[in-house]
Protein backbone atom coordinates (compact mmCIF):
# COMPACT_ATOMS: atom_id res chain seq x y z
CA UNK A 1 0.00 0.00 0.00
CA UNK A 2 2.94 2.40 0.65
CA UNK A 3 4.63 1.46 -2.48
CA UNK A 4 0.82 2.54 -4.20
CA UNK A 5 1.22 5.14 -2.44
CA UNK A 6 4.24 6.61 -3.28
CA UNK A 7 3.71 5.76 -6.98
CA UNK A 8 0.15 8.13 -6.76
CA UNK A 9 2.28 11.05 -4.90
CA UNK A 10 4.87 10.76 -7.81
CA UNK A 11 2.50 10.79 -10.48
CA UNK A 12 0.26 13.41 -9.29
CA UNK A 13 3.32 16.23 -8.57
CA UNK A 14 4.75 15.00 -12.09
CA UNK A 15 0.88 15.45 -13.88
CA UNK A 16 1.03 19.12 -12.04
CA UNK A 17 4.46 19.92 -13.00
CA UNK A 18 3.41 18.88 -16.28
CA UNK A 19 -0.06 21.16 -16.15
CA UNK A 20 2.79 24.30 -14.93
CA UNK A 21 3.92 24.93 -18.64
CA UNK A 22 2.21 26.96 -21.02
CA UNK A 23 3.35 25.09 -23.53
CA UNK A 24 2.48 21.80 -22.67
CA UNK A 25 -0.93 22.93 -21.43
CA UNK A 26 -1.66 24.26 -25.03
CA UNK A 27 -0.57 20.84 -26.31
CA UNK A 28 -2.49 18.79 -23.94
CA UNK A 29 -5.54 21.11 -24.63
CA UNK A 30 -4.97 21.16 -28.39
CA UNK A 31 -4.75 17.06 -28.43
CA UNK A 32 -8.05 16.61 -26.66
CA UNK A 33 -9.36 19.27 -28.99
CA UNK A 34 -7.84 17.31 -31.77
CA UNK A 35 -9.25 14.05 -30.49
CA UNK A 36 -12.42 15.55 -30.15
CA UNK A 37 -13.03 16.70 -33.71
CA UNK A 38 -11.66 13.53 -35.60
CA UNK A 39 -13.60 11.70 -33.45
CA UNK A 40 -17.11 13.39 -34.73
CA UNK A 41 -15.12 13.55 -38.36
CA UNK A 42 -15.17 10.09 -38.32
CA UNK A 43 -18.73 9.64 -38.11
CA UNK A 44 -19.43 12.00 -41.19
CA UNK A 45 -20.22 9.78 -44.32
CA UNK A 46 -17.22 10.29 -46.95
CA UNK A 47 -14.48 11.81 -44.97
CA UNK A 48 -11.42 9.93 -46.03
CA UNK A 49 -8.58 9.07 -43.58
CA UNK A 50 -6.51 11.51 -45.41
CA UNK A 51 -8.85 14.03 -44.93
CA UNK A 52 -8.89 12.86 -41.42
CA UNK A 53 -5.42 13.52 -41.01
CA UNK A 54 -5.03 16.83 -42.76
CA UNK A 55 -8.33 18.02 -40.34
CA UNK A 56 -6.28 16.63 -37.24
CA UNK A 57 -3.17 18.28 -38.19
CA UNK A 58 -4.94 21.60 -38.85
CA UNK A 59 -6.90 21.41 -35.63
CA UNK A 60 -4.02 20.81 -33.81
CA UNK A 61 -1.71 23.43 -34.72
CA UNK A 62 -4.63 25.77 -34.88
CA UNK A 63 -5.72 24.86 -30.99
CA UNK A 64 -2.01 24.83 -29.91
CA UNK A 65 -1.60 28.47 -31.18
CA UNK A 66 -4.94 29.84 -30.05
CA UNK A 67 -3.90 27.97 -26.58
CA UNK A 68 -0.65 28.93 -26.13
CA UNK A 69 -1.41 32.76 -26.94
CA UNK A 70 -4.52 32.83 -24.90
CA UNK A 71 -2.87 31.47 -21.54
CA UNK A 72 0.27 33.79 -22.76
CA UNK A 73 -2.10 36.87 -22.80
CA UNK A 74 -4.26 36.30 -20.17
CA UNK A 75 -2.51 34.56 -17.30
CA UNK A 76 1.51 35.18 -18.39
CA UNK A 77 1.47 38.44 -19.31
CA UNK A 78 -0.89 39.55 -16.61
CA UNK A 79 1.41 38.23 -14.19
CA UNK A 80 4.27 40.19 -15.44
CA UNK A 81 2.43 43.42 -15.01
CA UNK A 82 1.96 42.62 -11.51
CA UNK A 83 5.50 41.60 -11.09
CA UNK A 84 6.50 45.38 -12.82
CA UNK A 85 3.63 47.49 -11.15
CA UNK A 86 5.39 45.82 -7.54
CA UNK A 87 8.47 46.53 -8.64
CA UNK A 88 8.05 50.28 -9.82
CA UNK A 89 5.70 50.90 -6.22
CA UNK A 90 8.15 48.90 -3.95
CA UNK A 91 11.61 50.07 -5.45
CA UNK A 92 13.15 46.72 -6.64
CA UNK A 93 12.39 45.34 -2.88
CA UNK A 94 10.94 42.65 -4.50
CA UNK A 95 13.52 41.13 -7.26
CA UNK A 96 11.54 39.25 -9.98
CA UNK A 97 12.15 39.23 -13.62
CA UNK A 98 10.34 37.90 -16.57
CA UNK A 99 13.01 35.49 -17.65
CA UNK A 100 12.14 33.86 -13.95
CA UNK A 101 9.00 33.48 -14.96
CA UNK A 102 9.40 31.79 -18.05
CA UNK A 103 12.31 29.79 -16.82
CA UNK A 104 10.11 28.63 -14.01
CA UNK A 105 7.94 24.93 -13.68
CA UNK A 106 5.74 26.85 -12.02
CA UNK A 107 5.11 30.62 -12.64
CA UNK A 108 1.89 31.70 -10.78
CA UNK A 109 3.57 29.37 -7.72
CA UNK A 110 6.74 31.06 -8.09
CA UNK A 111 4.60 34.83 -7.87
CA UNK A 112 2.76 33.23 -4.91
CA UNK A 113 6.14 32.00 -3.19
CA UNK A 114 7.78 35.50 -3.97
CA UNK A 115 4.97 37.58 -2.98
CA UNK A 116 5.02 35.64 0.44
CA UNK A 117 8.57 35.91 1.47
CA UNK A 118 7.92 39.73 0.29
CA UNK A 119 4.93 40.34 2.66
CA UNK A 120 6.36 38.44 5.37
CA UNK A 121 9.43 40.86 4.93
CA UNK A 122 7.48 43.88 4.95
CA UNK A 123 5.48 42.54 7.88
CA UNK A 124 8.63 41.99 9.85
CA UNK A 125 9.58 45.60 9.03
CA UNK A 126 6.29 46.73 10.45
CA UNK A 127 6.42 44.78 13.60
CA UNK A 128 10.27 46.39 13.88
CA UNK A 129 9.06 50.14 13.23
CA UNK A 130 6.21 49.59 16.05
CA UNK A 131 8.74 48.15 18.82
CA UNK A 132 10.89 51.46 17.51
CA UNK A 133 8.03 53.57 17.81
CA UNK A 134 7.34 52.34 21.30
CA UNK A 135 10.60 53.20 22.49
CA UNK A 136 10.90 56.40 21.23
CA UNK A 137 7.60 57.32 23.23
CA UNK A 138 8.91 55.24 26.50
CA UNK A 139 12.21 57.40 25.78
CA UNK A 140 10.17 60.83 25.50
CA UNK A 141 8.13 60.17 28.23
CA UNK A 142 11.26 58.93 30.45
CA UNK A 143 13.31 62.39 29.14
CA UNK A 144 10.96 64.49 30.22
CA UNK A 145 10.20 63.09 33.45
CA UNK A 146 13.59 62.99 34.08
CA UNK A 147 14.67 66.43 32.83
CA UNK A 148 11.19 67.63 34.70
CA UNK A 149 12.07 66.37 38.06
CA UNK A 150 15.53 68.86 38.66
CA UNK A 151 14.42 71.76 36.75
CA UNK A 152 11.22 72.04 38.68
CA UNK A 153 13.26 71.09 42.62
CA UNK A 154 15.88 73.54 41.21
CA UNK A 155 12.71 76.04 40.46
CA UNK A 156 11.23 75.64 43.72
CA UNK A 157 14.58 76.39 45.56
CA UNK A 158 14.83 79.66 43.79
CA UNK A 159 11.46 80.90 43.29
CA UNK A 160 11.23 80.35 47.03
CA UNK A 161 15.04 83.04 47.80
CA UNK A 162 13.53 85.42 45.82
CA UNK A 163 10.27 85.13 47.63
CA UNK A 164 12.32 86.70 50.61
CA UNK A 165 13.66 83.55 51.93
CA UNK A 166 17.38 84.57 50.59
CA UNK A 167 17.21 87.46 53.63
CA UNK A 168 17.72 83.93 56.14
CA UNK A 169 21.03 82.89 55.54
CA UNK A 170 20.27 79.57 57.27
CA UNK A 171 17.88 78.80 54.45
CA UNK A 172 19.63 80.54 51.67
CA UNK A 173 22.53 78.28 52.12
CA UNK A 174 20.51 75.54 52.25
CA UNK A 175 18.65 75.75 49.61
CA UNK A 176 21.09 77.55 47.32
CA UNK A 177 22.84 73.94 48.00
CA UNK A 178 19.51 71.97 46.81
CA UNK A 179 19.25 74.01 44.16
CA UNK A 180 23.03 73.53 42.73
CA UNK A 181 22.53 69.50 43.32
CA UNK A 182 19.57 69.38 41.83
CA UNK A 183 21.01 71.38 38.56
CA UNK A 184 24.56 69.08 39.02
CA UNK A 185 22.14 65.83 38.18
CA UNK A 186 20.68 67.57 35.32
CA UNK A 187 23.64 68.91 34.19
CA UNK A 188 24.95 64.54 34.54
CA UNK A 189 22.17 63.91 32.72
CA UNK A 190 22.43 65.85 29.87
CA UNK A 191 26.51 64.54 29.56
CA UNK A 192 25.14 61.46 29.57
CA UNK A 193 22.47 61.49 27.05
CA UNK A 194 24.85 63.74 24.54
CA UNK A 195 27.45 60.78 25.35
CA UNK A 196 24.67 58.24 24.52
CA UNK A 197 23.51 60.11 21.26
CA UNK A 198 26.67 59.98 19.91
CA UNK A 199 27.82 56.42 20.50
CA UNK A 200 24.21 55.57 18.93
CA UNK A 201 24.83 57.24 15.58
CA UNK A 202 28.59 56.22 15.27
CA UNK A 203 30.07 60.10 15.77
CA UNK A 204 32.06 58.86 18.95
CA UNK A 205 35.17 56.43 17.82
CA UNK A 206 36.30 54.42 19.85
CA UNK A 207 40.38 55.17 20.22
CA UNK A 208 41.53 51.30 20.65
CA UNK A 209 44.72 51.32 21.84
CA UNK A 210 47.17 48.40 24.30
CA UNK A 211 45.88 49.73 27.73
CA UNK A 212 46.03 47.49 31.14
CA UNK A 213 42.68 47.03 32.31
CA UNK A 214 44.14 46.16 35.39
CA UNK A 215 45.46 49.75 36.26
CA UNK A 216 42.52 50.98 35.26
CA UNK A 217 40.19 49.01 37.67
CA UNK A 218 42.95 50.59 40.42
CA UNK A 219 42.37 53.92 39.28
CA UNK A 220 38.40 53.95 39.44
CA UNK A 221 38.54 51.97 43.01
CA UNK A 222 40.85 54.86 43.80
CA UNK A 223 38.28 57.25 43.04
CA UNK A 224 35.38 55.58 44.64
CA UNK A 225 37.16 54.44 47.90
CA UNK A 226 34.68 57.48 49.22
CA UNK A 227 31.96 56.19 48.72
CA UNK A 228 32.83 52.26 49.25
CA UNK A 229 34.11 53.83 53.01
CA UNK A 230 31.27 55.06 53.59
CA UNK A 231 29.67 51.39 52.69
CA UNK A 232 32.26 49.80 54.49
CA UNK A 233 32.24 48.02 51.27
CA UNK A 234 35.81 46.12 50.53
CA UNK A 235 37.13 45.82 47.19
CA UNK A 236 38.86 42.78 46.04
CA UNK A 237 41.31 42.03 42.79
CA UNK A 238 41.30 38.42 41.38
CA UNK A 239 43.99 36.75 41.25
CA UNK A 240 45.65 38.34 43.66
CA UNK A 241 49.39 38.03 41.84
CA UNK A 242 48.36 39.21 38.94
CA UNK A 243 50.66 42.62 37.68
CA UNK A 244 49.04 43.66 35.11
CA UNK A 245 46.18 42.60 32.26
CA UNK A 246 47.02 44.53 28.29
CA UNK A 247 44.36 44.60 26.34
CA UNK A 248 42.88 46.69 23.44
CA UNK A 249 40.95 49.40 23.81
CA UNK A 250 39.74 52.74 24.33
CA UNK A 251 41.09 53.89 27.76
CA UNK A 252 38.34 56.36 28.82
CA UNK A 253 35.57 54.65 27.41
CA UNK A 254 36.59 51.33 29.57
CA UNK A 255 37.14 53.86 32.21
CA UNK A 256 33.94 54.81 31.96
CA UNK A 257 32.23 51.55 32.40
CA UNK A 258 34.59 49.86 35.28
CA UNK A 259 33.76 53.28 37.12
CA UNK A 260 29.62 52.78 36.32
CA UNK A 261 29.79 49.20 36.96
CA UNK A 262 31.66 49.50 40.27
CA UNK A 263 29.65 52.21 40.93
CA UNK A 264 26.47 50.46 40.87
CA UNK A 265 27.97 47.45 42.73
CA UNK A 266 28.69 49.77 45.74
CA UNK A 267 25.40 51.85 45.64
CA UNK A 268 23.29 48.51 45.25
CA UNK A 269 25.03 45.86 47.42
CA UNK A 270 25.11 45.42 50.54
CA UNK A 271 26.35 47.44 53.34
CA UNK A 272 29.61 45.59 54.87
CA UNK A 273 29.71 43.75 51.61
CA UNK A 274 33.08 42.85 49.23
CA UNK A 275 32.98 43.80 45.57
CA UNK A 276 35.09 41.35 43.38
CA UNK A 277 36.45 42.03 40.10
CA UNK A 278 38.35 39.17 38.35
CA UNK A 279 40.37 38.90 35.19
CA UNK A 280 40.27 35.51 33.57
CA UNK A 281 42.51 34.55 30.86
CA UNK A 282 41.19 32.62 28.18
CA UNK A 283 44.04 32.96 25.49
CA UNK A 284 43.00 35.72 23.21
CA UNK A 285 40.64 37.76 25.84
CA UNK A 286 40.43 38.72 28.97
CA UNK A 287 37.30 38.17 30.69
CA UNK A 288 36.20 40.94 33.16
CA UNK A 289 34.28 40.39 36.11
CA UNK A 290 32.47 42.68 38.47
CA UNK A 291 30.62 41.06 41.05
CA UNK A 292 28.87 42.01 44.02
CA UNK A 293 27.56 39.99 47.41
CA UNK A 294 24.16 42.11 47.36
CA UNK A 295 20.66 41.31 47.11
CA UNK A 296 20.82 40.55 43.32
CA UNK A 297 18.84 41.40 40.73
CA UNK A 298 14.99 40.01 40.24
CA UNK A 299 14.43 37.68 36.62
CA UNK A 300 12.00 39.38 35.92
CA UNK A 301 13.71 42.41 34.99
CA UNK A 302 17.58 40.91 33.55
CA UNK A 303 16.30 41.12 30.17
CA UNK A 304 15.90 45.22 30.91
CA UNK A 305 18.72 46.93 32.77
CA UNK A 306 20.29 47.56 29.81
CA UNK A 307 17.18 49.89 29.11
CA UNK A 308 17.76 53.51 28.73
CA UNK A 309 16.27 54.93 31.99
CA UNK A 310 15.14 51.84 33.26
CA UNK A 311 15.53 51.25 37.28
CA UNK A 312 14.45 48.30 39.32
CA UNK A 313 13.90 50.15 42.63
CA UNK A 314 13.31 53.87 41.61
CA UNK A 315 12.84 55.02 44.38
CA UNK A 316 15.88 53.54 45.86
CA UNK A 317 17.56 54.93 42.26
CA UNK A 318 16.78 58.59 43.18
CA UNK A 319 18.11 58.32 46.42
CA UNK A 320 21.47 57.36 45.83
CA UNK A 321 21.81 59.18 42.63
CA UNK A 322 22.22 58.42 38.42
CA UNK A 323 20.83 59.08 35.68
CA UNK A 324 19.25 55.94 34.65
CA UNK A 325 21.35 55.96 31.21
CA UNK A 326 24.82 53.86 32.93
CA UNK A 327 23.90 50.94 32.26
CA UNK A 328 22.95 51.45 28.47
CA UNK A 329 26.02 53.39 27.59
CA UNK A 330 28.12 50.75 29.54
CA UNK A 331 26.12 48.57 27.14
CA UNK A 332 26.97 50.31 23.84
CA UNK A 333 30.75 50.95 24.78
CA UNK A 334 31.25 47.22 25.17
CA UNK A 335 29.63 46.83 21.35
CA UNK A 336 31.92 49.29 20.06
CA UNK A 337 34.67 47.07 21.41
CA UNK A 338 33.49 44.00 19.47
CA UNK A 339 32.07 42.54 22.95
CA UNK A 340 28.68 42.01 24.77
CA UNK A 341 28.18 42.65 27.78
CA UNK A 342 26.02 39.68 29.92
CA UNK A 343 24.53 39.83 33.56
CA UNK A 344 23.82 36.76 35.72
CA UNK A 345 21.80 37.16 39.32
CA UNK A 346 20.61 35.42 41.69
CA UNK A 347 18.39 36.83 45.16
CA UNK A 348 19.98 37.19 48.03
CA UNK A 349 23.46 36.35 46.32
CA UNK A 350 24.77 38.98 44.41
CA UNK A 351 24.95 39.97 40.68
CA UNK A 352 27.65 39.65 38.32
CA UNK A 353 28.33 41.68 34.87
CA UNK A 354 30.82 40.01 32.32
CA UNK A 355 32.20 41.33 29.11
CA UNK A 356 35.68 40.35 27.26
CA UNK A 357 38.12 41.90 25.50
CA UNK A 358 41.08 41.06 23.32
CA UNK A 359 43.99 41.34 24.60
CA UNK A 360 47.44 42.34 23.62
CA UNK A 361 49.37 39.64 21.59
CA UNK A 362 53.41 40.71 21.70
CA UNK A 363 54.91 40.78 18.42
CA UNK A 364 57.39 38.49 17.63
CA UNK A 365 61.11 39.91 18.97
CA UNK A 366 63.21 40.39 15.51
CA UNK A 367 67.10 38.23 14.95
CA UNK A 368 68.26 41.85 16.13
CA UNK A 369 66.26 42.18 19.07
CA UNK A 370 67.21 38.25 19.95
CA UNK A 371 70.73 38.06 19.90
CA UNK A 372 70.63 41.85 22.18
CA UNK A 373 68.70 39.91 24.80
CA UNK A 374 70.48 37.13 24.29
CA UNK A 375 67.75 34.72 23.17
CA UNK A 376 68.98 34.04 20.08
Amino acid sequence: MLEVHSLLVYLSTDFLFMLSSPRIMAAMLAIIITAISVTFLNFVAGVTNSMLFVAGVSCFFSAYIFSYFTFDIFIFQEIQGIIERIQKQQNNDLQLSESTFIKSANPIQKLNEDVFVYVAKKQKEIEELRQVEKFRREFLADVSHELKTPIFAAQGFVHTLIDGAINDETIRDRFLAKAAKSLDGLDALVRDLVVLSQIESGDLKMNIRPTDILQITKDVMEQLEPKATARKVVFKIKPKKLTEAKVLADTQRISQVMTNLIDNAIKYGNENGTITVAFRDEAQHYMIEIEDDGPGIPPDHLGRIFERFYRIDKSRSRETGGTGLGLAIVKHIVSGHQSKITVGSKQNQGSKFSFKLDKVTPAPATRLEAITTGRG
